[in-house]
């Protein structure tokens, strides 16, 4: 069956609402940890995940950062606005530069209140030093902000919104790191508190630009790493760009009625190199560390496959789309072949860095290329990630949900995860 037919019916459970996590554990190792390994189901915590990993593993992380993406308005009148930057708007600057603008920037936005704001309004409104300056010198951190927003246009999915702010040489990350509020998921209804803008980031995160955070790594600490270590296992880190859209139901019948979001990764020459030595050598698993940290090293395969098939293809015309593991492009290309071609492309692009946007859509029925096994946490019913934990461990998923449910782990960003090792021959 092609994965368009696919009924969103068939990968949907009963999640009560005291199986949300709306709060972290005090200590971030201190999750549960169920492993699925040859059918079995086994429970631990995350202080002893080295002991559950091969040796010689090669770990993949998503070093991106959370951004304070809410940012709240109070207009004269007292009715209360909320804008929720989503991404860069298109034709503007993606990725680290978006973050990097000055004065002014365009992002695709969701408006709380919307109603209470007219079309060309302007709000306003001015922003307190940081915490422990003095002073208000034009220019510096410790001078008072002032941040304006206007409402441009209307979409299906958002509005298009113009952010503008002085002093005009903050950076778009320095202005929402003093205005904004960390956008905690939808299913966690309470308000942002001051411990949320620490615990809903993981330890290694390091390039600003996500709305949401990659949930799997907020597990990780410095003793976990040193555990990792000492057994050989190693570590690369990828960016991708987590979006909303990570947090959404798939709401078709059919998944062919469905249109995958779209987020922009980054990747390093470097990394790409380890992750070929690893498959050429084969002493040891490649897992990633969450949904987005496997979507991006996937999405390197079908980025390899259509340099092969279009060697002249330019970075702006690189990219990966929802169906394109689908369409039998990759036919006889081996996994090592397709990330030596992307590594000789960028070579002759003079590229030691890649910024694309992935779209990739991994469901029942894909073809794993490069992950051997994943670290995940539990996610929503009729979700594209609970679509990808089926692909990887096939109808397990449901006795692997079952049992989660049944043995008080905890769901969704703040929950408990597994570790999935899928049955022997469904990857490569």
């Amino acid at each position: 069956m092609h994965p368009k037919n696919i009924s969103i019916a068939e990968y949907s459970y009963t999640l009560p609402e005291e199986r949300i996590a709306h709060h972290p554990l005090k200590e971030r190792d201190a999750s549960k940890l169920l492993i699925y390994r040859d059918g079995q189901i086994r429970e631990d915590h995350y202080r002893h995940l080295a002991g559950h990993l091969p040796e010689n593993s090669l770990l993949v992380f998503n070093n991106t950062k959370v951004i304070e993406a809410r940012l709240v308005f109070q207009k004269p009148s007292g009715g209360r606005i909320e804008i929720f930057c989503l991404e860069p708007a298109p034709g503007t600057p993606t990725g680290t530069a978006a973050m990097l603008q000055t004065g002014r920037a365009q992002w695709k936005c969701l408006i709380g209140g919307a109603s209470k704001w007219k079309r060309g309004q302007v709000l306003r409104k001015e922003i307190a030093p940081p915490a422990g300056s003095s002073g208000a010198i034009a220019g510096t951190d410790a001078a008072p902000a002032i941040l304006e927003a206007r409402w441009l246009d209307k979409f299906e999915d958002g509005f298009l919104i113009e952010l503008s702010w002085s002093p005009p040489d903050l950076s778009f990350a320095e202005l929402l790191h003093r205005a904004g509020l960390i956008p905690l998921p939808p299913y966690i209804r309470r308000p942002a508190e001051a411990a949320d803008s620490q615990r809903y980031q993981t330890v290694y995160a390091r390039h600003d630009g996500s709305v949401a955070a990659p949930t799997a790594g907020l597990h990780f600490t410095p003793a976990i790493f040193g555990d990792l270590k000492e057994k050989n296992i190693r570590q690369e880190f990828v960016t991708l760009h987590v979006g909303a859209g990570t947090f959404m139901p798939v709401k078709s019948r059919l998944l062919g009625q469905h249109v995958m979001h779209s987020e922009f990764i980054s990747v390093e020459q470097p990394v790409i190199r380890a992750l070929l030595q690893q498959l050429e050598q084969g002493t040891g698993m490649i897992i990633p560390v969450g949904t987005t940290s496997l979507r991006t090293i996937e999405s390197l395969y079908w980025l390899g496959i259509k340099v092969i098939h279009d060697p002249a293809v330019t970075p702006e015309g690189l990219f990966v789309e929802q169906w394109d593991p689908y369409t039998g492009m990759d036919t006889g290309i081996a996994p090592p072949q397709a990330l030596q071609a992307l590594l000789d492309w960028m070579g002759q692009q003079g590229l030691a860095q890649f910024f694309t946007r992935t779209q990739l859509l991994i469901t029942p029925g894909y073809e794993w290329k490069i992950t051997r096994a994943l670290i995940t946490n539990f996610h929503q019913p009729g979700s594209t990630l609970l679509l990808l934990v089926a692909a990887l461990i096939g109808e397990d998923w449901k006795d692997v949900y079952q049992y989660a449910l049944e043995h008080d782990f905890r769901f969704l960003s703040y929950g408990d995860g597994s570790l999935l090792f899928p049955p022997p021959g469904r990857t490569g």
